[in-house]
């Protein structure tokens, strides 16, 4: 999830820990802690494109972190704090650091959570950034933190605020269901004959869902929102595969198939061959468009190096995904 909401589930988890005993200091820590399992994306300034997204939302993100430097912060802070429990802090800084990946193991991306286990756990019920989970949560956040530290009215209000937002984590399993079968039925109406299909909801809501769909040669992409009045349709990306060449037999490349779980397309545009990252989505909803949010330059030299290179986003790209988005949610 984005760094603000990982910060308000630190800080409510910290204050469930200790904020009886320190108050807003159980909120600070709480947010310090929901934060560090992310200075994992720092290891893109000292690595390549394909080692960085392998790293990210890996060995911090895993339970193995938590129980290993949960103790070794809650014995930094207990040294200087004047609340000197150090078993306190180090069940703090352990519940801020589990709960962040589990979180996170709602998304697309998902998390290694069993590190050094290689497989991710990825529920993909929710987009990184959900107005829906973040602002209540945030509302009796900010609610409990103005009142006493031995109140009952503060632990009302963070218990409240944990389970609004646990609880529509829990429903965006029921919608993702919803839309699953949406999709489903609509492929066997069509007569679509595939191997897997893959759902996950749409940027910044769960009312509009999108899915990848695997046939033989090729995958469909479609979308279908609560509010739709017509069938669903798909739209065709051949996969394209064979352009890789002998590239495909490249280390690096075959690092990159296992990081997309093999959902990816390969295209060649103004003399680039890209690689095309299916898992999140395009850029824009026009029909036909190639525009990937996550789309790479295989880039090869003499020597046999292959590097990837991320194709650059604008804040044009982002204007025209919201709009299409905002007029796809309200019904076809």
């Amino acid at each position: 999830m984005d760094s603000l909401t990982q910060i308000i589930l630190g800080a409510a988890v910290g204050e469930a820990v200790l904020g009886k005993k320190v108050g807003n200091k159980a909120m600070l820590y709480g947010a310090i802690a929901g934060t560090i399992p992310d200075l994992d994306i720092f290891s893109s300034h000292f690595t390549d494109t394909v080692s960085a997204l392998q790293i990210h939302r890996g060995f911090t993100h895993s339970i193995v972190f938590s129980a290993l430097f949960a103790p070794i912060f809650g014995w930094l802070v207990s040294r200087y704090e004047r609340y000197k429990d150090f078993k306190g802090w180090g069940w703090l800084f352990f519940w801020a650091f589990v709960t962040h990946p589990i979180l996170d193991a709602h998304t697309t991306w998902g998390t290694q959570l069993f590190w050094p286990l290689e497989e991710r756990l990825a529920f993909k019920t929710i987009f990184v950034i959900d107005p829906l989970y973040t602002l209540p949560f945030l509302v009796f956040l900010i609610l409990a933190m103005f009142q006493n530290r031995t109140s009952k009215k503060r632990r009302f209000y963070n218990t409240t605020g944990l389970i609004l937002s646990s609880s529509y984590l829990l429903l965006t399993f029921f919608l993702k269901w919803m839309a699953f079968t949406k999709f489903e039925s609509a492929l066997d109406h069509q007569n679509i004959a595939y191997n897997q299909i893959d759902t996950r909801p749409a940027p910044l809501n769960t009312i509009l869902w999108s899915a990848n769909v695997e046939t033989d040669d090729a995958y469909l992409l479609g979308y279908y929102s609560f509010l739709d009045t017509q069938p669903i349709t798909f739209e065709t990306y051949e996969k394209n595969h064979e352009l890789l060449g002998d590239l495909v037999k490249h280390e690096k490349v075959q690092r990159m198939i296992d990081i997309t779980n093999g959902w990816y397309t390969i295209i060649e545009k103004d003399g680039k061959l890209l690689f095309n990252d299916l898992r999140f989505g395009l850029l824009t909803m026009d029909k036909g468009s190639q525009d990937f949010v996550f789309q790479y330059e295989i880039v090869s030299d003499e020597q046999g190096n292959v590097h990837f290179v991320e194709e650059e986003k604008t804040q044009r790209d982002a204007k025209k995904l919201m709009g299409d988005l905002w007029k796809r949610i309200k019904g076809n």
